[in-house]
């Protein structure tokens, strides 16, 4: 079993708890976390995997960049005419101090996506990496903030940290840091990252990261895109709007006239404001945000090719798949469990068989006895093929 399946967070923090990171760190201040152990994170990625892809993938504009704080990248630098990366330009450039990047590698590495689906399991918000390899001496940015919080797994090398204020808490995303509107002012916490340790640093939090010596430095930065209570509200207002036109109509005629009266539409505001307080469905928009995201999330469906015939054979056991989101409803005479990639149906009489497997027990093809040999292989075959179910 991966280190992170059972527990991400002792995997990232230990000793910390992930009750204590959540009363006192998440989306508040700075955690480091030292484990002496600098193969702890060796299992998700390596300089050497990271050499691999470089030299074998045709990395597509926007999936590899590379940065420089001083003197700065250029794009050109590292890709053809055409906009295809140049190996070897990435390599010159590499040796001259810049970073290489790998946004979202997440997405075509199991490994990282495996940890990824960990992490969202735990914090129901997506989960994305991004790679940096730094050589030695170097620095990829200059100091900044970034609009979403950030957990940074130090995979070989170390790098020195400097933490500085939070000029805006808790920013929107997109709302990200321009340089010149806050002052940067003296750094308020330092410490070195060495491989194996982990570090949380909310959004808004000015930063910045030296390599720390003669060694090149992998970390991996991975990103949490949350929902907040802006976005609820929004959809919660959309909802009202539905069932009242009085929210569709037009702004008044001329309203961005210098002679608009803005006294002869606050009493409607007013109006629209009660109603929204009175009609506001919290369940309604809630479930909408739960169902989006579960279906967002990619199933993970490894050997479901290789071992198609497994759902036939009456002798396999199965259990839930770990770390798979789903959440059971009833559309008139089926079952529908709303999992990755969207919803799978199955008649109403498996319902007492998919509760077995959501709740936690084994199931096989005879769970479903009350159901038809063929509706039983298509039950455990729709459960195996998209990924609920796995052998165990």
């Amino acid at each position: 079993m991966k280190p992170w399946a059972k527990d991400v967070f002792g995997y990232l923090f230990d000793p910390v708890s992930a009750e204590d990171f959540f009363a006192q760190y998440h989306e508040r201040k700075a955690l480091v976390s030292k484990h002496q152990d600098r193969n702890r994170y060796r299992d998700l990625l390596s300089i050497d995997r990271i050499d691999e892809l470089v030299s074998s993938i045709n990395f597509q504009p926007g999936s590899l960049d590379m940065t420089r704080a001083d003197p700065p990248v250029n794009r050109e630098d590292y890709t053809f005419n055409s906009g295809a990366i140049d190996r070897g330009a990435v390599a010159r450039q590499f040796q001259q101090g810049a970073t290489l990047i790998l946004p979202q590698l997440h997405e075509v590495d199991a490994t990282l996506a495996d940890f990824c689906r960990a992490l969202e399991s735990r914090l129901s918000c997506h989960v994305q990496t991004n790679i940096y390899l730094t050589p030695p001496d170097a620095q990829g940015f200059k100091t900044h903030y970034d609009d979403h919080d950030v957990f940074v797994l130090q995979v070989s090398g170390s790098k020195s940290w400097r933490l500085y204020d939070t000029p805006v808490d808790k920013p929107f995303r997109g709302e990200g840091f321009r340089s010149g509107d806050h002052e940067i002012g003296d750094p308020v916490e330092e410490f070195v990252l060495e491989a194996g340790d982990c570090a949380y640093v909310p959004r808004g939090l000015m930063h910045d990261a030296l390599t720390h010596g003669d060694e090149a430095s992998l970390h991996i930065t991975v990103g949490l895109i949350v929902k907040t209570w802006a976005d609820l509200m929004l959809e919660v207002i959309s909802e009202v709007a539905l069932r009242h036109p009085e929210f569709r109509q037009s702004l008044p005629v001329g309203f961005a006239r210098p002679d608009f009266d803005m006294e002869s539409v606050r009493p409607h505001f007013k109006q629209l404001v009660s109603t929204f307080a009175k009609e506001a469905d919290l369940d309604e928009a809630f479930h909408i945000y739960v169902d989006n995201f579960i279906q967002s999330r990619l199933p993970s469906t490894p050997g479901r090719i290789a071992n198609f015939k497994t759902p036939t054979d009456p002798d396999v056991r199965y259990r839930l798949r770990e770390n798979t989101p789903w959440r059971l409803a009833e559309d008139g005479e089926e079952i529908v469990i709303i999992t990755s990639g969207g919803e799978i149906r199955f008649p109403a009489k498996a319902e007492p068989g998919l509760h077995t497997l959501l709740d936690g027990g084994e199931i096989s093809l005879a769970t479903f006895a009350n159901l038809e040999k063929k509706d039983q292989q298509a039950t455990i075959g729709r459960l195996f093929a998209f990924g609920l179910a796995e052998p165990v």
